[in-house]
């Protein structure tokens, strides 16, 4: 399953190389708009791939598969479907962003094997969030029902949401060479600010 999906993110960036290419791409939008009119309008050299839970470790396998991702986000990757035998072939960054309450050490200690393969590879821990934080879904339930299901972490969402962000657009820049300010953030990538840890605190498992 995460070979497939993988590949499906390799068909997307497909996609777009099509259509930046001017290449007639089987279009289900309204008719009156044209896919044409994003001819040349892709810049295909600055590309990632980003993804939660399985998609994270998807984006991770995405790297290996396609050679234009650049770089992958990780939203509290579950490692466990990436074959060992498929690490020595990650060689490119990796930004693990994870919540308090949902990893487990052989999940972080897969990636530590790859921080340690490369310096560029981050990982930080959201101190007060779960697993949902990073979805839609943790503002969808109320405060009191997002507490009983877990829905929620003790941290105000929009802060866990503005962190996340943060840090993602920081290591973007970062190894796509974006022209931007995002580097204000870069201190997130080291854990270093609030709310924020470098790699991930021991912590019971809601797995």
């Amino acid at each position: 399953q995460v070979h497939q999906r993988a590949e499906e993110c390799v068909r997307a960036l497909q996609l777009f190389q099509d259509i930046s290419g001017g290449k007639s791409v089987p279009n289900v939008l309204h008719q009156d708009f044209h896919l044409s009119v994003m001819k040349d309008s892709i810049d295909l050299t600055k590309v990632a791939v980003m993804g939660h839970s399985f998609g994270g470790v998807t984006s991770v396998l995405a790297l290996v598969k396609e050679p234009s991702f650049r770089c992958a986000v990780a939203l509290d990757a579950w490692m466990f479907p990436l074959d060992n035998a498929l690490y020595p072939e990650v060689s490119k960054p990796v930004l693990f962003i994870n919540t308090e309450k949902f990893q487990t050490p052989q999940s972080l200690a897969k990636m530590k094997r790859l921080s340690s393969r490369n310096s560029q590879t981050k990982i930080i821990t959201i101190l007060g969030t779960v697993h949902q934080s990073q979805t839609d879904f943790t503002f969808l339930s109320g405060k009191l029902l997002g507490h009983v299901f877990g829905a929620r972490g003790t941290l105000d969402p929009y802060k866990g949401l503005d962190i996340t962000t943060q840090a993602a657009l920081a290591f973007l820049q970062r190894h796509l060479n974006l022209e931007e300010e995002f580097h204000q953030w870069d201190k997130l990538l080291e854990g270093i600010g609030d709310s924020v840890v470098p790699e991930a605190p021991f912590c019971h498992s809601k797995l």
